[in-house]
């Protein structure tokens, strides 16, 4: 029988196995889930897998999906660290974008590209405006920032469409939710002309890079750890647990709104109802699979941004549901709950021992007097 022992540390072989192996479970489930639909296995994993990465314009696109679910996910790495469950980066998200928006709308034909900075900027400050209603409820009500952070996507959510349903929406726009394409000069620079990847894969890289340095090479970084492995241990310190509240729910929003502020003046170009893509509930998956490390979120971003990529390539070339995107991300985050146990337990064989009844032979019976 298999029976699960606790190990008398944690395995760090397994801590940095598990992501492998719930890879290779998605892997194993996708292939019979697409059989099951009567689809070749093979050329439906292609898509998902290899599709992604055959061409400079694979890789452009797999980029422009990665650096908002990289941005996002470091946020998200800081707060969970701190143990702090900000689960509405997603309303953070189209916070910054709206903000963003909004700068970039007031551009005229005169306006350099130096409006860019003010731009992203603004959507920082969006981002960081949404979370900071989180982290007042939490500070000042005891409020769950699980439920408020969930909440005020849906306000965020009606905000954005009063906004393109109503004064922002374009006169010109054939009466489509939409507000007008932004001006040339606010629109974020592309690295390359032909491809539709910008700087935000740049920003993201040193953001990533900067978040290492925060978490483990600074004092904060030291305080916001602590304060979430043992929060006794971080009042005993003198550790400020507001302090380490409003310091990752400001850091978390902020790093949304970026990734908002980068989409709507990216590869969008305008803000419409689309804003919203699902990348601040995405990027909760991204940052767990990368371990809450920086440098682990960026090749779990890659990872996410493949399957948002492959699932849309499904859906035209296979003509399955695009729910399917997200059972794949569902697939891989379960998997990983999964292997995570191994983690600080081990999997034993014990054989089951039959014990039989010992038969004395006869004459060996021994009176009470005896």
């Amino acid at each position: 029988m298999l029976k699960f022992e606790a190990r008398s540390q944690a395995s760090a072989v397994m801590s940095f196995a598990s992501p492998i192996l719930a890879l290779g479970i998605t892997v194993v489930v996708g292939y019979l889930l697409f059989a099951g639909m009567g689809k070749n296995p093979f050329t439906a994993l292609s898509l998902f897998l290899i599709e992604p990465l055959s061409s400079a314009y694979a890789l452009s696109e797999l980029a422009v999906k990665a650096v908002p679910l990289l941005l996002i996910a470091i946020g998200l790495s800081v707060c969970f660290r701190a143990n702090i469950w900000n689960i509405g980066a997603e309303g953070q998200f189209i916070l910054g974008a709206i903000c963003a928006g909004g700068v970039a709308m007031h551009a005229g034909p005169e306006t350099g590209k130096g409006i860019v900075f003010f731009v992203l900027l603004a959507g920082v400050l969006g981002g960081m405006l949404w979370a900071g209603i989180v982290a007042f409820l939490r500070d000042r009500f005891n409020a769950s920032e699980i439920l408020v952070s969930l909440m005020l996507v849906y306000v965020a959510d009606l905000l954005l469409s009063y906004f393109v349903y109503g004064p922002w929406k374009d006169p010109q726009g054939f009466n489509f939710p939409q507000t007008i394409n932004f001006l040339p000069a606010t629109q974020v620079p592309r690295l390359v002309a032909s491809l539709r990847v910008d700087i935000g894969l740049l920003i993201a890289l040193i953001l990533a890079g900067l978040t290492w340095l925060l978490i483990f090479r600074t004092y904060a970084g030291f305080q916001l750890q602590v304060g979430g492995l043992a929060p006794a241990a971080a009042r005993y310190a003198g550790f400020s647990a507001r302090g380490a509240l409003w310091t990752a729910m400001l850091f978390s929003g902020g790093m949304a709104g970026l990734a908002g502020a980068l989409e709507a003046a990216g590869p969008l170009g305008q803000l419409t109802p689309n804003v919203p893509s699902g990348y601040g509930f995405a990027a909760i998956i991204v940052a767990f699979v990368g371990r809450l490390h920086p440098v682990g979120t960026v090749f779990s971003a890659v990872l996410m941004s493949m399957f948002y990529i492959g699932g849309e390539l499904a859906q035209s070339r296979l003509g399955v549901p695009k729910a399917l995107t997200g059972v794949f991300q569902g697939l891989l985050l379960f998997a990983l709950l999964a292997c995570d146990t191994l983690i600080t337990y081990r999997v034993r064989w014990k054989s089951k021992r039959v014990h039989l009844p010992i038969a004395m032979p006869v004459g060996m019976h021994t009176s009470k007097g005896a």
